[in-house]
């Protein structure tokens, strides 16, 4: 349970002290938003022509990995040996492989070194203190390389690790055709994916004393070396995802053997694995017209009972995929059942504790089959032959597999909230085995490629799954309040993903927003479905850039669509940083307590129907097609509380009265316990950049006994508001000034304003008054050696 911290403020210190849209006639009223993005988009050539489709000369690297692991749930680690083949498929000669240590973003000295602004408020938790001193320590989490060997010759190769990535000095340039095999041995320490954030790790449920692993970005993986750009080595912060090559995989997981695994690719060791109960359900599953339970709810519960001493190796392969997760689990029931998709069968399946079986049983292994079979129509057929949900509290998608939300109150039930949002998200990670899976887009530059063009599909398959469906990605309508918002914040759509301050909106929904208005207000269903299709399959297990989005909807559809690229995706300075406020806060005895109930426990009306809010016109439009047949219409199975709510069949009654859950609870200090933060000083410093040139933010402490301390902050702080930025300091000791750029390294143009308190320097006429300045002829200033010669 947290434990608070609150602050008494002592006393505040207030010292008053895009992309870039080329325009052809930016002084004029017209000849602008209607002109062509040639100035802008990048000139075709051999391996990318004008009318978006790959070139005659295009290539793209390859690399295969054979992996061996190890899971141990005691330690929680991870240990690793992988064999790397890359081939060189360019025209260019390589002397040095980019490889990313994902794992490193957990490590607080080997992280990218991004920064975030952070706030000082009068409600802090311990934890929060804990971070921001421990921040100049290594915290042990990371990638630990042990070794990488060249397995031509057993020789170490020399390698440099630069925070999340690692450059591999090749012993010979590899040359155009020619492909190089190295092993890496490595281990990292796993994170509580719950406390620390990120993608993946671990949930520990203490109620059961189990552990739910999701293993992601969790073996060192080669960069994507592109006509383009040459290497994507830009470091991993947690938010812009990756660049990946395709390749083929063999992943040996040794796990404890009461763990179910779950993993991209198809498993070739099952009957070895699994119970023969198990295994012959697995083998009924593959032609069941329901989902069939292959590991069931009571096998599960009875797993989380007891704690296997031995292990088991599971055995996975998956080829032509750009990535390769797993998860791993005794809490997991897991079960599938096939769809088919031009006659090839592919199983859906799903795995979930026993917190998510009222919601993930009746609900998810549908809507992933729904999904492949949704997206399929509107792009190509789905290649590979497994499709998986995972319910792990979260969101995140890989090749074959992803990690959702879902779970119900302790009594089965849920709210219309929660099964709506599991729905979406299932679909939503799902539908990326598409966007960035196959058709596979740089997501560290161009987030909105991977995350917008999927929440248009998403939408689609909403709609198609229940006209009822509340979505909020697609209709115009739900984009009105972000574009309506202060320019100052907002950023184009053509951002970079580490830039963007309201992320969601930018990267997801406002592209999504405007293919949806393209299909429905400016080309119509079928000249946009036809040209969007042929987009996806031109550049499905391809590095597709937006120039190529761009110029292929238009080859394909006949429309000049420039003005609309322009006008929806693509929308200036000295260095002067000053110190703006300050405000001061210190831990002492009167600093903790028992956080205030705000409202406390209330009684409300029974939650209306979660209806649409508004009947867009894509919901009107599919509701006239009488080629059209909703999923929930379909399939009668998926009739649950909500769907009959929504449509009236259970009455809504305001009479009904719910109570709202009681605030989280949080448990005060003991003296004891509070005695290693007392005296702790907390200081909340604004910066301005009043200049417009983003610089780092260099700050001098000199505290209250003479001692002095610099921080350095990266320029990467501004990323979010190049105006303002706000820091939180954590001191041991009383500051009594604050300097920024004590040693003048940023060319800051006005240094007036970087002490805080305020020191006032003479005016010029003070200076002439004392004698210190003269207009043309300056004091001749000391000169020791005449004054040495004078004496002797």
């Amino acid at each position: 349970m947290r434990k608070w911290i609150f602050l008494c403020f002592l006393f505040p210190f207030v010292q008053h002290l895009q992309a870039q849209n080329i325009q052809n006639n930016p002084g004029s009223n017209h000849g602008n938003r209607f002109e062509q993005l040639g100035t802008i988009l990048p000139t075709p050539n051999e391996y990318r022509t004008a009318s978006g489709a790959p070139g005659p000369k295009y290539w793209q690297q390859r690399c295969d990995y054979d992996i061996k692991c190890s899971l141990d749930e005691k330690n929680l680690t991870l240990t690793g040996t992988e064999n790397i083949t890359y081939y060189n498929n360019s025209p260019d000669v390589l002397t040095y492989l980019w490889i990313q240590l994902d794992e490193n973003e957990h490590n607080n000295l080997h992280n990218a070194n991004y920064q975030d602004a952070s706030y000082l408020s009068n409600r802090l938790t311990n934890t929060m203190i804990d971070r921001l001193e421990s921040s100049k320590e290594d915290n042990g989490y990371g990638d630990k390389i042990h070794a990488v060997i060249n397995l031509a010759t057993g020789k170490a190769l020399p390698y440099t690790i630069n925070k999340t990535m690692m450059r591999i000095d090749l012993p010979q340039p590899l040359k155009p055709g020619q492909q190089f095999n190295f092993k890496i041995n490595w281990s990292y320490k796993i994170s509580d994916r719950m406390q620390m954030g990120g993608r993946g790790g671990y949930e520990y449920f203490p109620e059961d004393g189990n552990y739910l692993f999701t293993i992601t970005q969790w073996y060192p993986r080669l960069c994507v070396y592109s006509d383009f750009q040459g290497w994507q080595n830009h470091q991993f912060t947690g938010r812009g995802e990756f660049a990946l090559t395709f390749g083929n995989f063999k992943v040996q997981m040794t796990v404890p053997a009461d763990h179910i695994v779950m993993a991209t690719g198809t498993c070739q060791n099952y009957q070895q694995v699994l119970s023969p109960q198990q295994y012959a359900r697995w083998t009924k599953a593959q032609t069941a017209k329901e989902p069939v339970e292959i590991v069931t709810l009571d096998e599960a519960k009875n797993a989380e009972k007891g704690k296997a001493t031995t292990t088991k190796t599971w055995i996975f392969n998956a080829d032509n995929v750009r990535d390769f997760a797993w998860t791993s689990s005794r809490k997991f029931i897991w079960d599938a059942m096939p769809t088919y998709i031009e006659g090839k069968k592919i199983m859906c399946m799903s795995a979930y504790g026993k917190e998510a079986y009222g919601l993930y049983r009746k609900f998810s292994t549908k809507v992933v089959a729904h999904t492949i079979k949704t997206y399929s129509k509107f792009t190509f057929p789905y290649p590979y032959p497994v499709a998986q949900s995972i319910e792990a509290s979260n969101g995140m998608e890989y090749p074959m597999i992803c990690f959702n939300y879902g779970r119900t109150e302790k009594d089965g039930t849920y709210s219309e909230a929660v099964k709506n949002g599991m729905l979406g998200v299932i679909i939503h990670e799902v539908g990326h085995n598409f966007f960035p899976m196959i058709v596979n887009s740089d997501e560290r530059q161009w987030t909105w490629m991977d995350e917008g063009l999927n929440s248009f599909v998403e939408y689609l398959t909403e709609e198609l799954y229940d006209n009822k469906f509340p979505s909020r990605k697609g209709a115009a309508w739900t984009i009105t309040d972000y574009m309506r918002l202060p320019k100052d914040q907002l950023e184009p759509i053509m951002t970079n993903s580490e830039n963007i301050v309201q992320f969601g909106p930018n990267a997801y929904t406002k592209p999504a927003t405007a293919l949806n208005i393209l299909r429905e207000t400016v080309m119509g269903r079928e000249l946009f479905d036809f040209a969007f299709r042929e987009y996806a399959r031109r550049w499905a297990f391809k590095h597709p850039t937006p120039a190529d989005l761009f110029r292929t909807m238009e080859d394909a559809s006949g429309e000049d669509l420039d003005w609309f690229w322009r006008g929806w995706f693509f929308t200036t300075e000295p260095c002067d940083i000053a110190i703006d406020t300050v405000k001061h806060a210190v831990v002492n005895e009167n600093s903790t307590g028992i956080m205030p109930q705000r409202n406390g426990a209330r009684m409300i009306p029974l939650a209306k129907p979660a209806v649409p809010q508004f009947d867009d016109i894509s919901k009107i439009r599919n509701r006239e097609n009488s080629s059209i047949t909703f999923l929930t219409d379909a399939d009668t199975s998926l009739h649950d509380f909500y769907w009959k709510y929504d449509r009236g069949i259970i009455a809504y009654d305001s009479t009904i009265k719910v109570k709202l859950p009681e605030p989280a609870a949080v448990e005060p200090f003991t003296a004891e316990e509070l005695k290693p933060y007392l005296g702790k000083h907390l200081y909340e410093v604004t910066f301005k950049n009043k200049g417009g040139l983003v610089m780092p933010i260099i700050v001098q402490f000199t505290f209250n006994d003479g001692t002095k301390e610099i921080e350095r902050i990266p320029a990467q702080i501004w990323r979010k508001n190049e105006n303002e930025v706000t820091k939180v300091f954590v001191t041991n000791k009383p500051v009594t000034s604050i300097l920024l750029d004590p040693y003048r390294e940023t060319a800051d143009i006005d240094v007036s304003n970087n002490q805080w308190p305020k020191v006032n320097e003479p005016t010029k006429f003070e200076l002439f008054k004392a004698g210190l300045m003269n207009r043309r002829n300056p004091v001749n200033p000391p000169n020791p050696m005449q004054e040495i010669k004078a004496t002797n």
